[in-house]
Formats: C-alpha cells, sequence, structure tokens
C-alpha cells in the first residue's frame, strides 16, 4: 500500500505538515469544490469529486454522479472511492444549495431538499468515509457558511441547514479527537454560479466583496496539510469588509 498522505520530500515535511492525499470533494464540479480539488490536485493529492452534474469536472480529476442527498448513492460512492484508492485521507464536504425566499413562500420540497443537501449530504459523507478516515487518522472539513453562525431573513432552511453543519461538526469534533481531525470551515460569500439563478433582490449587491474561491480553496489545503499534533477546529474566512460576521 502506497502512503500518499505525506513524503518526505514534499515542502514542509520536516515540519510535521502532510500531503493532502486522497480527498473526496462533494460539489466539486463548480465552486469552492471545483477549487478545492484543483488545489489538492496541485499539490501532488487525488481528488475525488461528488457532484449531481459532473460535466464540467476537468478530464484528469475523478468524478462520480451523485445526488448527496441521497444517503445511499453517496455511501456507495464513498465505499467504491475508496476501495478503488485503498483508503482515503480526507473529505470537504463544499456541496450546497439554497433558494432564498420568506417561508411561507418556498414549497416544502425545495426546503427540504436545501436541508437534505446541505446538512444530510455533509452527514452522508462523512458517515460514509469514517471508517477509513479512521484508518489513515485522516481529515474532515465541512462547508458551513457565515450564515450558519448569524441568520437573516428569507432564509430559515439555508440558515438551518448550516447552524446544523456547524453543530454536527461541533460535536462530531468532540466525538473523534485524537482520531480524526475534524474542521468547521466558515466561508462568506464567493464569486461562484452560486448566486445566479436568485431573483435579482437575493444577488449581491456588491459584487467586490466576494471572495475568490482559489483563496478559501488554499484554506482547506491549509487545514488538511496540519500535522497531528495541532488542530484548526473552526475556520472562518471573509472578504475584509464583510458584514454577514460577526
Amino acid at each position: 500500500m502506497t502512503d500518499t498522505s505525506s513524503s518526505t520530500g514534499a515542502p514542509g515535511a520536516q515540519s510535521g505538515r502532510r500531503g493532502p492525499g486522497r480527498v473526496v470533494v462533494t460539489g466539486g464540479a463548480s465552486g469552492l469544490g471545483a477549487a478545492v480539488a484543483h488545489a489538492v490536485q496541485q499539490a501532488g493529492g487525488t481528488p475525488i469529486v461528488l457532484d449531481l452534474d459532473v460535466s464540467r469536472v476537468p478530464e484528469g480529476i475523478e468524478s462520480h454522479r451523485v445526488d448527496v442527498s441521497d444517503s445511499t448513492a453517496v455511501e456507495a460512492a464513498v465505499t467504491a472511492a475508496a476501495e478503488a484508492h485503498d483508503g482515503l485521507d480526507a473529505v470537504v464536504t463544499a456541496a450546497g444549495v439554497d433558494t432564498p425566499a420568506p417561508l411561507d413562500g418556498l414549497s416544502t420540497a425545495s426546503w427540504e431538499k436545501i436541508v437534505g443537501v446541505n446538512l444530510f449530504g455533509t452527514v452522508s459523507t462523512v458517515r460514509a468515509a469514517l471508517p477509513h478516515l479512521k484508518a489513515s487518522h485522516g481529515k474532515v472539513v465541512t462547508v458551513a457558511s457565515s450564515l450558519g453562525i448569524k441568520a437573516v431573513g428569507d432564509a430559515t432552511a439555508y440558515c438551518a441547514s448550516k447552524f446544523g453543519v456547524v453543530g454536527f461538526t461541533r460535536s462530531l469534533a468532540a466525538e473523534l479527537k485524537g482520531v480524526v481531525g475534524v474542521t468547521t470551515l466558515i466561508p462568506s460569500g464567493m464569486a461562484t454560479r452560486f448566486f445566479d439563478a436568485r431573483d435579482e433582490q437575493y444577488k449581491p449587491q456588491d459584487d467586490s466583496r466576494l471572495q475568490d474561491p482559489a483563496d478559501v480553496a488554499d484554506a482547506v489545503l491549509y487545514v488538511l496539510g496540519m500535522p497531528a499534533r495541532s488542530e484548526i477546529r473552526e475556520l472562518v474566512v471573509t472578504h475584509p469588509e464583510e458584514d454577514s460576521w460577526p
């Protein structure tokens, strides 16, 4: 078995930092997920993308067409990836959806879809990968949001799901301390296609305050490289003038 989680010739190896290794990235076909997959690949790791639409995943990056709100499909894809790569070293749960609207203006199906992708998709992916991450003493990075710690109106489903991600990840970190590294990533808005389908009133009014997802992906890569003697439990990454945090 080849250990892809570290290399004595890699930059930073003498300080105990590790390479990213075999990393499952949900939502890895676009936005932050795509940036993370690219960063992992550039760092010498193996990104494994799970996404509903993998048509935009670059050639050379492994991808699986999966609806992350379908826990059975997620388990099958993660298990297949682990078997194909003789284990896993990390999971980054970047898949996320939203449809802003007042509570009485959002259908039950839409509300449940948002929570299903953002929260249950996170849980299903981590649960499926957990035996492999325990074996490799790997990493979990869940992607919450600044709206997972500060609520706004017309976002009940999204805030509920992201507050849930924060609570889930904090509990998981307590549960797995010393076994698997667990980090909650809390980013504010990024310049991605996430806002494209929104009504105009719900689109960012100042695009200059949207972060480059590549910068946030660099932060994820730093977390994945943390040596076993230290953990980053929560990481907030925002534009310098972001007003959704604190």
